[in-house]
């Protein structure tokens, strides 16, 4: 299993970028698929996860600003980042958990958010 996210980039406060998370195989065969960000000195934590019934699930601090989706004719797994605001600095990661209780991770993509 592959899993290939981009779209991080600098953008302003108040400004909007899309994550992708581009799947090797059916996104059908995980059983949850999820975004994490880790920013410098802290640890990893989770932003927003989708299961494969469509379950969605955010991170409080981005609730109202994030939204996760899919498209399953893609196999990719979006995030749509709005309102953004300097505390979202960080590498965000996608992550899928499969049936089989196995853990896959993309390499991360960087989001700077600063004027």
């Amino acid at each position: 299993v592959q899993l290939q996210a981009s779209g991080g980039g600098l953008v302003q406060p108040g400004g909007s970028l899309r994550l992708s998370c581009a799947t090797s195989g059916s996104i059908f065969s995980f059983k949850v698929m999820g975004w994490y960000r880790q920013a410098p000195g802290k640890q990893r934590e989770s932003v927003a996860t989708i299961t494969s019934g469509g379950w969605t699930d955010y991170a409080d601090s981005v609730k109202g600003r994030f939204t996760i989706y899919r498209d399953d004719a893609k196999n990719t797994v979006f995030l749509q980042m709005n309102s953004l605001k300097p505390e979202d600095t960080a590498v965000y990661y996608c992550k899928a958990e499969m049936w089989s209780g196995m853990d896959y991770w993309g390499q991360g993509t960087l989001v700077t958010v600063s004027s």
